[in-house]
């Protein structure tokens, strides 16, 4: 069974403010469920932590690959 994660423990893990763990769930790059408050499955944080490396997301509405 999937552990379902709150937004508070999803900042902590990816080490973001809640703002901005929020705005990955509001542009639709980390889903979430609705369940009370938004939960996130573990399975899907990791999901997008490998589909994140290597991107910049400093501009969520257009994540770019990361050069160098």
């Amino acid at each position: 069974m999937d552990e379902l994660l709150t937004i508070t423990e999803i900042s902590k893990k990816l080490r973001l403010n809640k703002t901005d763990t929020y705005s990955l769930v509001n542009k639709g790059l980390l889903k979430a469920t609705k369940l009370g408050s938004l939960k996130v499955a573990a399975s899907e944080l990791d999901r997008f932590i490998n589909w994140s490396i290597g991107k910049d997301l400093s501009n969520l509405d257009n994540p770019k690959e990361l050069t160098s």
